[in-house]
């Protein structure tokens, strides 16, 4: 049991040191290709830190653990609706641009709606991780579209976020350390995870509980490190639409994106925990659907919604623990 425990929080250290490397490599590198400040943001960055969800999805689906793979996106979602945006909004209440209301709510509440639908056969099959990734691509156009447009105050608060590269700074010598940092968190991440789903897995089998449970719940945690320390990081900056719109674009990529190429990479149908199937992606998908009503009365998230949320996830938490007893 000792071994697990240590496996597991060595690949936890790992995954979240190589998704922090990764997203500045990634972020510094796409600023200097040009890249819009927002459109980094927004993308590239949500995308970086979803890379921990990849990697364990992966190595979970190769090992013929698709409950776990699933368990942690569901999970993570979970955490990042219910904890994440909770805190933040403890911290500061959570003004919404229109954007949010018209793009980011109603595709992370599609997309949660839409796994429940595919993972209610108990498994998911490569046609249905095929509509989740080609889902994540009409996503990513709508995205890029949506934020050329997006108002100057928008725009300048990424902008101060994700600047280009100092004027004057060696552009080889910084392209080089961009693309090694880069490079250097995707192999750590990638490490990490198995190192993570080796020591979950050893950890699951050492207690009886089951590989769903791991996965909705430390390593669900675990995972959403990157988003946490991001979300947190922007909200006492007072960047609101960064910490939002780095959440929100998160929890719809893990949806689609990770999740759409974690059952294609598997090559074959990820069977899902009946539990699964019938409590935690429901619940998922509940908790994206009761945001509209938070999000749209008074386009805020206010302390005392925040502090509900938390103690939301609190409850669901106290309830898979009990359940496994």
């Amino acid at each position: 049991m000792t071994s697990d425990l240590a496996w597991f929080a060595i690949g936890l250290i790992a995954l979240v040191a190589g998704s922090d490397w990764l997203v500045k490599g990634g972020t510094r590198l796409a600023s200097q290709l040009g890249i819009s400040p927002i459109l980094i943001g927004l993308t590239v960055v949500s995308i970086g830190t979803s890379m921990p969800e990849l990697a364990v999805g992966l190595r979970a689906a190769a090992s013929g653990n698709g409950s776990l793979a699933v368990g942690n996106i569901a999970g993570t979602n979970i955490v990042n609706l219910l904890l994440i945006l909770g805190l933040s909004a403890l911290l500061r209440p959570l003004v919404f641009q229109l954007r949010t209301l018209k793009l980011d709510l109603p595709m992370m509440t599609a997309a949660a709606v839409l796994l429940w639908l595919l993972a209610s056969d108990g498994t998911l099959s490569m046609s249905d991780g095929a509509v989740l990734t080609v889902c994540a691509i009409f996503y990513t156009a709508v995205l890029i579209y949506s934020a050329r447009r997006e108002n100057q105050s928008v725009q300048d608060e990424f902008a101060e976020e994700y600047a280009g590269p100092v004027a004057g700074a060696p552009v080889r010598r910084t392209l080089l350390r961009d693309v090694t940092l880069l490079l250097v968190g995707i192999v750590v991440v990638v490490i990490g995870a198995d190192w993570l789903v080796r020591g979950a897995v050893g950890v699951a089998q050492d207690f009886g509980v089951s590989d769903a449970f791991i996965g909705l719940t430390v390593v669900a945690i675990g995972t959403s490190a990157p988003e946490l320390a991001t979300t947190l990081v922007a909200t006492f900056r007072g960047e609101r639409d960064i910490a939002i719109g780095n959440l929100l674009g998160s929890s719809v990529y893990n949806i689609l994106l990770i999740l759409g190429v974690t059952v294609l990479g598997a090559g074959r149908a990820l069977q899902l925990d009946p539990t699964l199937v019938r409590i935690d992606i429901p619940v998922m998908a509940l908790v994206a659907l009761v945001c509209i009503p938070i999000f749209l009365t008074g386009r805020r998230v206010s302390r005392l919604e925040g502090g509900a949320m938390v103690a939301a996830y609190l409850g669901y938490l106290a309830f898979l623990v009990v359940g496994q007893m």
